[in-house]
């Protein structure tokens, strides 16, 4: 089987969306918008991330406000920060660089930020307006992956959509837009039966397990939407994600490729979210 596979370009398509961005800040916003970020530790990746939202910041106009903590700093300073940033109006959005140290659980520090600055959907209010369809901030990765998909005219409404994880940060806001899109939607993990069997009906495939080169071609249905949100190292410490790209290349109708897929969308929809964060105070 030989497919004309489309390779998805994410950086391509933020691109767009961050000049968009970037137009409506400059032409609308008379005071700056800010984002505050919080970091603990010195996880490369993560500061590796942290530097790529700063400078996409500043692409669009977005004041950045880094704060980089110590790893063994005691949760009652992160909360004390938090408490003042909730309150400062020159603050429109805040997050939390994930992953934290392992004496913090991310939950205390997300719940105590002001839903109405949660840019990064993870807040109660955000994942419960998922149910209703009415949230106002969407979790950055799972709105991404909505943005792409509808970006190239794929139709979600009536399709079998398959989620592979099931973690409140991807999986499971991913899943419940999906469900609000009108796509019927399975969310598989590590405890799944038949796995592959399930993998295999899927018209829209998601992974988010963080197993490189997990999904190959042999799983896939011929003609499948493969969205890769893995960010994973293989065995010659090269980046890849969790789809073998290039045995599901000719079999997949779409694919995203990794790096340059989801993650630049990831970081185009936290800017979006700033700007309506900004709205909420106007």
């Amino acid at each position: 089987m030989n497919i004309d596979t489309k390779v998805i370009n994410g950086q391509k398509i933020a691109s767009i969306i961050k000049d968009q961005i970037k137009d409506v800040i400059n032409q609308a916003y008379p005071e700056t918008v800010g984002l505050a970020v919080i970091s603990l530790g010195n996880d490369e990746a993560s500061q590796i991330y942290v530097r790529n939202k700063q400078k996409a910041c500043d692409y669009v106009g977005i004041k950045s406000q880094i704060y980089n903590f110590e790893a063994n700093t005691p949760l009652e300073d992160i909360l004390e920060l938090i408490d003042v940033l909730n309150n400062s109006h020159s603050v429109d959005g805040i997050l939390i660089q994930l992953p934290l140290p392992a004496h913090i659980n991310p939950r205390d520090l997300i719940s105590a930020i002001d839903f109405k600055k949660d840019v990064d959907g993870f807040s109660k209010e955000s994942l419960a307006g998922l149910i209703t369809g009415d949230t106002v901030f969407k979790s950055c990765t799972s709105l991404g992956i909505i943005e792409l998909l509808k970006y190239e005219k794929i139709k979600i409404s009536g399709k079998k959509c398959v989620v592979v994880g099931r973690s409140n940060i991807v999986g499971k806001p991913l899943a419940l837009m999906l469900l609000n899109e009108d796509a019927t939607v399975s969310i598989c993990h590590s405890k799944t039966d038949n796995l592959i069997d399930e993998i295999k009906t899927a018209d829209i495939l998601i992974t988010a397990i963080g197993q490189p080169k997990f999904i190959t071609g042999d799983m896939i249905k011929p003609g499948a939407v493969v969205i890769d949100v893995g960010i994973n190292r293989d065995i010659n410490q090269k980046l890849c994600g969790d789809v073998d790209f290039d045995s599901c290349f000719g079999i997949a109708g779409y694919i995203t490729p990794v790096p340059g897929g989801v993650g630049p969308m990831t970081v185009a929809m936290l800017l979006k979210n700033c700007l309506t964060a900004a709205n909420l105070k106007i």
